[in-house]
């Protein structure tokens, strides 16, 4: 019941195919699935068929893995994509390794994919669940959806607003107007209740189509990057171009990579479930690993990334208020099409970072808040009040931290310093474990 009053349609309500479609395209515009395959292409200098290549592999296994997490394993409308985590050891372990040339991307797909059958066995096992019970009350569930939110503020800011490509003013400007859009939209909904649907649950969609109109009008919207591009080609950058291969190192490199993965995911999820009003059931955590290692398995075998639980989806369902597994899974659909449909792939990442920055930085502060909301549910004690604090802190930090003082870290530890969701999540379970319990606040 509490369910339906924060949400107009449920996680298991119906919607017509046509909704589910328009739905699940939102979902796919507010996600930047697009820039970590681009990151990491440049990383490793990759000429345009490689790229190309990279980006569908990526949108194929976000999109199976979305389906398989959604409908099979987690039944949680989750959606998968590529994390930025992984992109500086995957680069590392293939220029190591004689980069694209040589047997570099073989052996960074031979590192996954050791890495995903650990996490499969991980789910099958019956272990997961139980650390998560142990390790992860929640206050300490609550305090992870908050650094998670917290975490990605500084991303949609600066990476697509400030010091995006592009004057800044105008930068400014479009993540403006884009972010009013999306108000106006909200707010037409709760002020008109009888346009209540199109306006709230489509607010994101009609927001970034008004972004992307003014950056059109300005000139700042590539037509020729989706002019040049085919209207349909197949994945031709898998592992049966890369190959496989097998080094101690990267496998265990990637162990770590995974380990990391893992506590963001565990994040996303309870962000998800707290969105929803829904408590994550034993069967569903193991069964997520399992579904988690699988999109990652996919991944390697499509030649690209980890795919892992995106936690924006969270803060799209709280402006949306619609959580329908099946937009979900029409997010999939979407997500395996761009694969193959070059063209209109070329047409969603030819969209200005700073529409969607306009649009992130909401969707960040809702994920945020729903963690804080979480927490003041709670009975908290004087130790909770550390628990809570210390990550948060910690969170900040890390984003602030210099990137002359993280690359001067020993490589292993970047790779857990370039991810605060991982450390604030670390530090709030020990915390939790070692302060003694005390009175209620």
């Amino acid at each position: 019941m509490e369910e339906k009053a924060q949400l107009m349609v449920g996680p298991d309500d119906k919607i017509s195919l046509t909704e589910a479609t328009l739905l699940g395209l939102q979902h796919v515009l507010a996600m930047d699935v697009y820039v970590p395959p681009i990151i990491l292409a440049g990383m490793l200098a990759m000429g345009a068929a490689d790229s190309t290549g990279l980006l569908q592999a990526t949108f194929l296994a976000a999109g199976i893995g979305t389906i398989l997490q959604t409908g099979i394993f987690m039944k949680m409308p989750v959606s998968q994509g590529p994390s930025f985590v992984p992109l500086s050891a995957a680069a590392g372990v293939v220029l190591a390794s004689g980069g694209l040339k040589g047997s570099g991307m073989a052996t960074l797909l031979g590192s996954l994919v050791v890495g995903a059958l650990l996490l499969i066995i991980l789910g099958l096992s019956g272990v997961f669940q139980k650390i998560i019970n142990y390790l992860v009350p929640a206050v300490v569930g609550g305090t992870i959806i908050t650094c998670v939110g917290l975490s990605l503020i500084p991303s949609a800011l600066n990476d697509n607003i400030f010091e995006a490509q592009g004057n800044v003013y105008q930068n400014m400007e479009l993540a403006t107007v884009t972010a009013v859009t999306l108000l106006i939209c909200v707010g037409i909904s709760i002020r008109f209740p009888r346009v209540q649907k199109l306006f709230k649950a489509g607010s994101i969609v009609i927001a970034l189509l008004v972004g992307t109109a003014m950056s059109a009008s300005m000139g700042r919207f590539n037509w020729h990057s989706v002019a040049v591009s085919p209207w349909f080609s197949l994945p031709q950058r898998t592992m049966l171009h890369w190959g496989i291969h097998f080094n101690m190192t990267a496998i265990f490199t990637f162990i770590i990579i995974y380990a990391i993965l893992t506590t963001e995911t565990t994040g996303t999820w309870f962000a998800m479930g707290a969105v929803t009003n829904h408590k994550i059931t034993k069967r569903q955590w193991n069964h997520g690993i399992v579904g988690e290692g699988l999109s990652c398995l996919i991944a390697a075998f499509s030649g690209t990334t980890p795919v892992t639980g995106y936690s924006t989806n969270a803060g799209i369902i709280s402006i949306t208020g619609v959580a329908s597994k099946r937009a979900f899974i029409s997010a999939g659909c979407w997500f395996i099409v761009l694969g193959f449909f070059t063209k209109l792939s070329a047409f969603l990442a030819a969209i200005p970072a700073p529409v969607i920055g306009g649009v992130f930085a909401i969707i960040t502060v809702t994920i945020m808040l729903n963690g804080l909301n979480v927490i003041r549910n709670l009975q908290t004690g004087e130790s909770d009040i550390y628990v809570i604090g210390l990550p948060i802190i910690l969170t900040i930090a890390l984003v602030l931290l210099p990137k002359h003082v993280l690359n001067a870290s020993p490589q292993m530890l970047q790779y857990l310093l370039g991810s605060p969701i991982a450390i604030a999540a670390i530090t709030a379970i020990i915390l939790n474990i070692l302060m003694p319990r005390r009175q209620h606040l």
